[in-house]
């Protein structure tokens, strides 16, 4: 069995917040407890949304709570030729086609594709870059009509089982505007980093499928995934950037994993509370037991 390998991928459009930093945690101690690897990669594929200078808030303040990473941190815009060769080796397969609906036409499917373009014209030829998808302002999908349920077992939610064809349909891997699609780029860099478990948030739940379907499809290995609930503010919305959650401060990073843990039900005793954060996540990684984290709705408020 391969040693464990594990990461946290987070998106540079604003620094970390306190849900952020509870899911780099739940990362960070299921690699450590299983004496495995811990790797830092940073999602900077999407330059429309990104903050600059988050990246390095990012890694200090994850720094600032011990959450050290084995190697160097990679950078996603330095992987687009990576991007590229896989989006080709799909398109080889006759998997690829463009897709020029509209979004006005794409708004009322709410996510799930009607296939419209996929007999229009469905080709075996190259795959295009960014550029020649620029130019044609369409996007490329890849076909999942054909595709069996995706079944996984997940370490928190254990039995999970996908339709593609009605979860998402023939899903977008580079977008209208030329820039690759998350669930492309993710599912490349897992492979290249030889990652073996994946724990994040369960608002990715939905994107695992197609995460799988795509390492298969390109014949590549598939980590184990786990999934931990997302913590929500009073109004029952996730904490976000999109929802203005504030970033979590460096100034108190002890009572930051104090709060962090107790979410993940892992009550931090009182000869600990107080402790220097290297001791506090030497405690977390010996009494650490994914069987004990909530995979319910999860409120700033509990607790």
């Amino acid at each position: 069995m391969a040693a464990y390998v594990g990461r946290f991928a987070p998106s540079p459009t604003g620094p970390l917040h306190l849900g952020s930093l509870y899911t780099a945690l739940a990362s960070y101690l299921d690699a450590r407890a299983n004496n495995g690897r811990w790797l830092l990669r940073i999602e900077d594929i999407d330059p429309p949304r990104e903050i600059p200078g988050a990246a390095n808030t990012i890694i200090q303040q994850l720094a600032s709570h011990g959450l050290h990473w084995d190697g160097t941190v990679l950078y996603q815009s330095q992987r687009l030729p990576a991007y590229t060769e896989a989006a080709q080796a799909l398109a080889h397969r006759g998997l690829t086609y463009a897709c020029q609906c509209s979004r006005s036409r794409l708004l009322p499917m709410h996510g799930i594709y009607d296939g419209h373009c996929r007999p229009l014209n469905k080709t075996r030829a190259s795959a295009r870059t960014r550029a020649s998808a620029r130019v044609s302002s369409g996007a490329i999908r890849v076909c999942v009509e054909a595709c069996r349920p995706i079944s996984w077992q997940d370490i928190f939610h254990h039995a999970c089982h996908y339709d593609l064809a009605q979860l998402s349909g023939d899903f977008v891997i580079v977008r209208r505007d030329g820039l690759f699609a998350y669930q492309l780029a993710v599912s490349v860099d897992d492979a290249f980093q030889d990652i073996t478990h994946v724990v994040r948030g369960d608002d990715l739940l939905d994107s695992t499928p197609r995460q799988i379907f795509l390492l298969r499809q390109l014949k590549l290995p598939v980590p184990v995934y786990g999934h931990i609930a997302v913590i929500n503010n009073s109004a029952g919305q996730k904490l976000s950037k999109q929802n203005r959650t504030p970033a979590v401060t460096i100034a108190t990073p002890g009572a930051n994993l104090e709060w962090c843990l107790n979410k993940l039900g892992m009550p931090v005793p009182g000869d600990m509370t107080g402790a220097p954060v290297e001791d506090l996540l030497t405690w977390a990684v010996h009494h650490w037991m994914p069987e004990h984290v909530p995979t319910g709705s999860i409120s700033v408020d509990d607790g």
